[in-house]
């Protein structure tokens, strides 16, 4: 895409829109009855036919694996963007470390909050309200930053990048995932399937590699596109199989919306439009003295 690096800022409009898709009982229901509630990422694929909550439970034990060596009860980690918290209850329950879990929506936080309790992980488990283009934390406060299929929702990325580097301790590591588009998709290719997310545009993965880079991050990048096609798939499958289901748990408007946009995401990720992948970059810690 062409306006990679053209975001300008994030604005409370655009956060306020983000917000309020995610919080419709709609978008709730789809996620509980189709993706199951927990995770709402993309999900790694054992075979095309498996539970979407399956994968995407695999995903979120694949970025963890990729900074267990940072994890355990002294450390601490930063969820950006941590929707009904699947993430920081499988890292607090793993690795027994806090996490702070900062999101947009305080409907989806107290939903947070409320399984953290149930599942007795409340004490390691911090919910927040909040941007991530301003965190209110000091600089090298946590061990791992971690972010799963968020920085697609936000306009300012570079801002948002430079925050999440900069409350990184070093030594550190920034684990994330994004949904982005292939070096050379126009950006009209894709915009009709992001409409349903009121997602502006995509980044690429030279953009982040380039702006990680550029924080001082060693960066590593794992290509599973692949899995993104097998994930869109299965949720435009289990969407007309159980059709006559969901119509008693989501509104017309909205599974009938579903039922023509899905197939649009189906289909440019077939074509080779979208990129998907794990971003695995540490900070360097300083060097020593010299003589």
């Amino acid at each position: 895409m062409t306006d990679n690096t053209s975001y300008g800022s994030s604005t409370p409009d655009h956060e306020e829109t983000t917000r309020r898709y995610y919080e419709t009982s709609d978008v709730d229901a789809f996620y509980d009855a189709v993706w199951g509630g927990e995770d709402i990422h993309i999900g790694l694929y054992a075979h095309p036919g498996e539970a979407i909550a399956d994968a995407s439970r695999r995903t979120v034990r694949h970025a963890a694996d990729l900074v267990a060596d940072l994890l355990g009860p002294a450390a601490t980690v930063l969820d950006l963007g941590s929707g009904y918290g699947g993430s920081a209850r499988a890292l607090a329950e793993r690795f027994g470390c806090r996490v702070v879990a900062l999101d947009l929506s305080e409907e989806h936080n107290r939903r947070h909050r409320e399984a953290n309790a149930r599942q007795g992980l409340d004490g390691l488990i911090e919910v927040v309200t909040g941007s991530l283009n301003d965190l209110p934390y000091a600089a090298e406060h946590f061990d791992v930053v971690w972010s799963l299929e968020v920085l697609c929702h936000v306009t300012d990325r570079d801002r948002a990048l430079a925050e999440a580097v900069r409350v990184l301790k070093p030594g550190g590591a920034l684990v994330f995932s994004d949904i982005m588009a292939a070096e050379e998709t126009p950006a009209q290719a894709v915009r009709p399937a992001l409409s349903r997310l009121g997602v502006q545009s995509l980044a690429t993965v030279s953009f982040y590699l380039e702006q990680l880079s550029a924080l001082g991050l060693k960066t590593g990048f794992e290509e599973r596109t692949a899995d993104l096609t097998t994930h869109y798939a299965r949720l435009d499958e289990e969407v007309r199989r159980r059709t006559t289901e969901l119509r008693t748990v989501i509104s017309p408007s909205y599974l009938d919306d579903l039922l023509t946009n899905l197939p649009l995401w189906t289909d440019i990720t077939r074509r080779g439009l979208l990129r998907w992948g794990l971003f695995h970059a540490r900070r360097t810690p300083p060097g020593p003295p010299g003589p």
